[in-house]
């Protein structure tokens, strides 16, 4: 298995492919990859109907999937905010690539069995299938296709992230094989010899204890610990240190314990999702999650320092089961509210990965929402970075 990555500055679509193409073959051959995928900015938005065969004719991946992105990753570089095409192929020996489009009326009833998504996708749970998903978000409701995809096939891999680029309806692409979408869903399942580890990064750290939700109605969490939320949120502010008050007053988010099992807590655990106001009514906290008595949650914050601890220490949480060297290849999905406009700087997350993980060929782009795992359970989060990174199995 190898991998190869390179992004081109290039105003030209054209002479971004031939730039990303001729390194690609210097670093696997001139053989067809049996993967391509490919990312390209709105400033190509002209030239998008070219891109497909663009790369039929130059590269000739046996399947080929990629989104437009308000930002492109390519050779762990990462350009924003101006024009970029990001392109990343691999030839995977021993392995299977399905490749899948689906339209919103096309998913199956939330009732519908494992079958329907099955053959929804064209790959049956039996095959182990891990799946690379990219979404339009206009157009199609991605957290049920997640959820149905999670149900048909559990414990499986489902990572990826929304186009972007396009601020109205039909203004984001979606590349598989040949065509060009303007809505829905494509995506490639992937089984043999690969294994596919995720690294979900949601940007937040933990501030007070964790709690038990006691009471709730939908996502208007109630108590905690038997006590009213908004009691329990001023203990943890006049506890905390300065930088945690602003931070609570700016940037405060629910964590929710995604195993029922775990009694200890780690970073990677928590699905984290916004507090959203205060329920007058009943003077319980907004959540954009649902919630469920029981659940074991904490509070959080998120800064750019904060984002910058919270993915290191995922990826050297990884790094220390797996080892160095053991990858081959990797995919990063990024929230368009990271990079640059969250750190200042550029190439920060793949900068981070290359120190944590190793200088492993590594593409991606900024998207509307990223998909990714937490616990054994996948999800659409927001400013966060989901990896997907692939090795032999």
């Amino acid at each position: 298995m190898e991998w190869a990555s390179k992004v081109s500055e290039d105003f030209s679509l054209k002479d971004a492919v031939d730039e990303c193409v001729t390194h690609i073959r210097s670093e696997l051959g001139d053989a067809p990859p049996d993967l391509a995928v490919a990312f390209v900015s709105a400033h190509h938005t002209p030239d998008f109907e070219d891109l497909p065969l663009l790369l039929k004719e130059r590269l000739g991946p046996r399947v080929l999937l990629g989104c437009s992105g308000g930002g492109v990753i390519g050779g762990g570089t990462e350009i924003e905010d101006r024009a970029g095409f990001a392109l990343t192929a691999a030839t995977l020996p021993g392995v299977e690539v399905s490749s899948f489009h689906v339209e919103d009326q096309d998913l199956p009833d939330m009732d519908a069995g494992p079958a329907a998504w099955e053959q929804l996708v064209g790959v049956t749970a039996d095959k182990s299938p891990d799946f690379v998903v990219l979404a339009e978000p206009f157009s199609l409701h991605a957290d049920n296709l997640v959820a149905g995809m999670d149900y048909a096939f559990p414990g499986r891999v489902k990572v990826g992230g929304l186009a972007s680029g396009a601020s109205q309806p039909g203004g984001n692409a979606l590349f598989l094989g040949e065509r060009l979408y303007r809505s829905g869903a494509v995506g490639v399942a992937m089984h043999g010899d690969v294994r596919v580890d995720t690294v979900v990064a949601q940007g937040c750290r933990p501030i007070g204890e964790p709690a038990v939700v006691t009471k709730c109605h939908q996502n208007v969490l109630l108590e905690l610990n038997e006590q009213k939320p908004m009691d329990v949120l001023r203990s943890v502010f006049d506890a905390s240190p300065e930088r945690d008050q602003a931070l609570i007053n700016r940037a405060l988010h629910l964590g929710v314990v995604m195993d029922p099992l775990k009694q200890e807590h780690r970073p990677g655990d928590f699905l984290i999702r916004n507090v959203m106001g205060i329920h007058e009514e009943s003077g319980g906290i907004i959540i954009g999650e649902m919630l469920r008595e029981g659940q074991v949650v904490q509070f959080h914050v998120r800064d750019a320092d904060t984002a910058q601890e919270d993915l290191q220490a995922m990826l050297r949480q990884y790094a220390d089961s797996h080892g160095l060297g053991s990858a081959s290849g990797a995919l990063l999905f990024s929230c368009l509210g990271r990079g640059m406009h969250l750190f200042g700087r550029p190439d920060h997350d793949t900068n981070l990965f290359r120190e944590e993980v190793g200088p492993i060929s590594l593409g991606g782009f900024f998207c509307n929402g990223e998909i990714g795992p937490v616990g054994p359970s996948t999800f659409l989060h927001g400013f966060t970075s989901s990896f997907a990174i692939f090795s032999p199995r």
